[in-house]
C-alpha cells in the first residue's frame, strides 16, 4: 500500500469533521446524522471516497440514503469550500461502510469457538 503525503492525511482529516457539519445542516432527517467512518482521498485531492455506516438502514432505506446523498453533494462541497476557502473541492462518492458488520459477524464467529472450547 501507498504511503499518503501528510497533505493529503491532513485534507481526509479535515473532510472526516467537516462533511458531518454539512450533513448536520441539511434538512433530511435520513442523512443529517449519518456517521461517517472514513474519508479517502484520491487522485491529487479531486475524488473523495466518503465512507458511512448505514447498519440501521434496509436495502430500499439505503438506496434512498445514496440518493440523497448525491443530491445533497454540491451543497457539502459549497460547506467545505468556504470553510476552508480552497480554491476546489473534491467530488465525493459515498459508500456504505461495511467494517462493522465484518467486525461483528467475526465477534461472534470467535464467541462460538470460545463457546465450544468451554
Amino acid at each position: 500500500m501507498q504511503e499518503k503525503s501528510i497533505n493529503l492525511q491532513r485534507t481526509q482529516s479535515l473532510l472526516m469533521e467537516l462533511i458531518p457539519e454539512a450533513l448536520s445542516e441539511l434538512n433530511d432527517s435520513r442523512i443529517n446524522t449519518l456517521p461517517i467512518t472514513e474519508v479517502d482521498c484520491k487522485n491529487g485531492k479531486y475524488d473523495a471516497r466518503v465512507y458511512f455506516d448505514g447498519s440501521d438502514f434496509n436495502k430500499e432505506e439505503l438506496k434512498e440514503v445514496n440518493q440523497s446523498l448525491r443530491k445533497a453533494s454540491s451543497r457539502i462541497k459549497s460547506y467545505c469550500l468556504s470553510a476552508t476557502g480552497w480554491y476546489k473541492c473534491p467530488d465525493f462518492t459515498f459508500i456504505k461502510d461495511n467494517m462493522m458488520e465484518k467486525r461483528n459477524k467475526m465477534e461472534d464467529l470467535f464467541a462460538q469457538i470460545a463457546s465450544k472450547k468451554d
